[in-house]
């Protein structure tokens, strides 16, 4: 008897799927290695930022009062006590119509209050001369004007990416408190599977599914374990899902989860006693995604038709693992843009489009049926076509799901 399934909408099964993942532990690396990883602790600012008033161009450091009532016709002259460069602190205290050349980034020196930019000055024999009236502070960088001692800077959850870096060596962190990341497991199972090296014979396709989602795994900087790939016995299958189940945090399956007669993993979850969380989606392609949890390790069925399986990957995978590392944006960022194609059939499923997003525009990005492989490599986005009762023509508003964000969105939006 086929099993009956009942397609759950994208936005619940994406609500329960992360409602299941709970934070794995953290840990502690060196900054270098720290790129991609999540914060575990919030940056607090050691020290203001600038640290002192500093000048932002090289130029020259006066007492702004001096300058008052410089014009093209009435040059004032300042006289050059001292020179400067980033690092160093002059040991002079200006006195009236004096000036010190002063690089960008060096500390103001006593009294002075103001910066001439180096242009905006005439060499003499002594020093220089101006032409216009500064204001106090005018040309300066003050203290703590970007960050103040023991503000938080970042907060707990957050991506580390380049810009994190430079804040933390900023403040001197040497070593950062990450989250753990999960040991990820991946299974293809099939008879039709051959290896990537395999020379192709009648009725066997190269196994495309399991490195496509080590990639996906390598773009959020997880590393991965693999279990090869299952032929489509249930006894077999059920040893090796078992024992992936046992050592990782997060197994994901491609292929099995269909109603056929060799798709073996329904019966391989009811075996291990998983809690099936859904077996069917509302969506176009990957209806049959299901994903289950045994033992508080997440299992993702995914498709075994490479679209279907990019696609589950990357609205329920991706989101319960950036969870497990305490990520605060767990979905891909939503945009909305113009639809260059129609699409006038109307589909009872939300379809989830490969496509080509340039800014304003966003078109299919080839062959879009579920089992398509080129339509991956060429696109960054996937359009998003509500189910319902209505096609959709070229012009039209639709939304959009950008791929391959470093950081993504805080709230699922669609």
């Amino acid at each position: 008897m086929v099993e009956k399934r009942t397609p759950l909408p994208v936005a619940e099964a994406v609500k329960k799927v992360v409602a299941q993942a709970f934070s794995i532990g953290a840990e502690t690396v060196d900054l270098e290695e720290s790129y991609g990883r999540i914060l575990a602790e919030p940056i607090i600012a050691s020290s203001d930022v600038p640290p002192f008033d500093r000048s932002p161009y090289d130029g020259f450091a006066i007492r702004s009062i001096d300058s008052v009532g410089a014009t093209g016709d009435n040059r004032i002259a300042f006289k050059v006590i001292d020179h400067i460069g980033a690092g160093e602190v002059s040991s002079k205290k200006l006195q009236a119509f004096e000036a010190v050349r002063i690089m960008t980034g060096a500390q103001l020196p006593k009294e002075a209050d103001a910066v001439v930019m180096f242009e905006q000055t005439q060499e003499t024999g002594e020093g220089i001369t101006i032409r216009k009236p500064f204001l106090p502070l005018e040309n300066v960088s003050l203290q703590g004007e970007d960050l103040r001692k023991d503000e938080v800077v970042i907060e707990s959850g957050s991506f580390i990416n380049p810009g994190t870096i430079a804040l933390l060596a900023t403040f001197g962190y040497s070593q950062i408190l990450v989250a753990k990341q999960p040991t990820v497991g991946i299974l293809s199972t099939g008879t039709e599977l051959l290896a990537v090296e395999d020379d192709l014979v009648p009725g066997k396709i190269r196994n495309s599914n399991g490195p496509m989602i080590v990639a996906q795994l390598k773009r959020m900087g997880l590393h991965c374990k693999m279990y090869g790939m299952s032929i489509d016995n249930l006894d077999e299958s059920y040893r090796v899902v078992k024992k992936a189940a046992e050592e990782t945090d997060c197994l994901i399956t491609t292929g099995g989860v269909s109603v056929g007669d060799f798709d073996f993993l329904p019966a391989i979850y009811e075996k291990l006693g998983a809690q099936v969380l859904f077996n069917k989606v509302a969506m176009r392609p990957g209806s049959v995604t299901t994903v289950a949890v045994a033992n508080g390790r997440f299992l993702f069925g995914l498709s075994g038709n490479p679209s279907a399986c990019f696609t589950g990957f990357e609205l329920f995978a991706r989101p319960a693992l950036l969870k497990m590392m305490g990520a605060q944006k767990l979905y891909m960022p939503h945009t909305k843009a113009v639809l260059g194609e129609d699409f006038k059939k109307a589909n009872p499923f939300t379809r989830f489009i490969r496509a080509i997003y340039d800014g304003k525009t966003v078109s299919p990005a080839g062959f879009n049926k579920s089992n398509a492989v080129s339509s991956i490599a060429r696109g960054n986005a996937l359009i998003v076509l509500p189910g319902g009762s209505r096609g959709y023509q070229i012009g039209d508003t639709v939304d959009v799901l950008l791929l391959g964000s470093e950081e993504g969105a805080a709230r699922w939006q669609l």
